[in-house]
């Protein structure tokens, strides 16, 4: 049974990983604290202070889903060990699927968790609103930017986050001009963060009756959903407020009352808006709490470039430089132009399998060894 015995050997390499993730986690500082948040939470004037109460109890829910997973991942790997050494026993090969099954879900489980460990930012827990932008090239750009909504949106789907659309404008042929996605889980920015930038497809277009190779570029922008918690401070008197009929592809888009809002940050140009809420109301909270989000990443980057300025990396998340190609032809290939990864199997990229590019981007950024300077 020489398969089980090298299950076995791969299964105990795991155990000193299990250990520096614990570690890596802030288990025991998270353990503590959560018993201090629980204690507090049964005094009897706890509740008097709603927004204490409300950010202990948000605290809480973090803290138990970290301690959670890491349990769970912990059990996982002592009972299959166990499954293990009574195949080895039993000599019962009928096991051997299941090891190999448990083997492979170990290793993914501890990479993600080992991932969560480089998330370091200050909104890295935060939910994540991606924008979508068709670059120059009418049709084919558009189409583009509508397939990478559909990679983000299936990538979403393989980590069980829940992913909404908040806006929407048709391309003139197909496609569309612009989205915005709100994806909820917790880390949902920490990650997306990564994929911010311009993204460049080669490939035949579907457009083209001569046939012929395309070049087509769409940007994406990934920010925080931060709450309207008074980081960022917008006065009344700095908005252009505007209302519209929402529309878009399919029925659920359309409305036959002004309910579309586009909200203005006159100082600032930015802009948001929203169209798919139930009402104007609904809209005008969704598109402010995008448009916080992006004066936030203003901010942040208007800090950095006075600090130390915006270097190598960073430079190649502004438009006109992509920090990733997919090429479908005449070769198949997604690279990434920061870090250097790779992937050959272009259909599997496009149905969300993204997580090797967010962990190159995280490790390198953890470690500062990119491959583009």
């Amino acid at each position: 049974m020489i398969e089980f015995e090298e299950y076995k050997q791969k299964l105990q390499a795991m155990k000193p990983g299990l250990e520096e993730l614990e570690r890596g986690l802030g288990l025991e500082g998270a353990r503590k604290k959560l018993r201090a948040l629980e204690a507090e939470a049964s005094q009897e004037d706890y509740w008097s202070d709603l927004e204490r109460s409300r950010e202990g109890q948000k605290e809480m829910s973090r803290l138990k889903s970290v301690i959670g997973r890491y349990d769970s991942l912990r059990r996982d790997w002592e009972d299959t060990l166990t499954l293990c050494e009574m195949a080895l026993e039993e000599a019962d090969g009928s096991l051997l699927p299941e090891v190999e099954q448990g083997c492979a879900r170990l290793l993914a489980a501890m990479e993600a968790e080992r991932l969560s460990t480089l998330l370091s930012g200050p909104y890295d827990s935060r939910n994540a609103i991606l924008s979508f932008h068709a670059g120059a090239g009418g049709t084919e750009a558009q189409d583009w930017a509508e397939m990478l909504l559909r990679m983000y949106r299936r990538w979403a789907e393989r980590h069980g986050f829940a992913c909404k659309t908040l806006d929407y404008l048709d391309g003139d042929e197909a496609g569309l001009k612009s989205a915005s996605l709100l994806i909820e889980g917790e880390n949902a920015y920490g990650f997306l963060r990564s994929e911010h930038g311009v993204h460049r497809l080669v490939r035949i277009s579907p457009f083209d009756s001569s046939g012929r190779r395309h070049t087509s570029f769409a940007a994406i922008e990934a920010e925080p959903d931060v709450e309207l918690d008074g980081e960022i401070e917008i006065r009344d008197e700095e908005l252009k407020v505007d209302t519209y009929r929402s529309g878009g592809a399919g029925g659920q888009h359309v409305n036959k009352t002004e309910s579309a809002v586009r909200i203005t940050h006159i100082p600032t140009g930015v802009v948001a808006a929203c169209q798919n809420e139930r009402s104007q109301h609904q809209n005008r909270e969704v598109a402010m709490r995008m448009l916080r989000a992006r004066l936030l990443k203003l901010k942040e980057e208007a800090f950095h470039n006075e600090m130390s300025g915006i270097k190598g990396n960073q430079r190649a998340i502004e438009w006109g430089s992509q920090i990733r190609s997919y090429v479908f032809m005449p070769y198949t290939l997604a690279k990434d132009n920061r870090t250097g990864y790779e992937n050959g199997n272009i259909s599997a990229v496009m149905d969300g399998d993204l997580d090797g590019f967010i962990s190159a981007y995280l490790t390198c950024a953890a470690t500062g060894n990119w491959a583009s300077k």
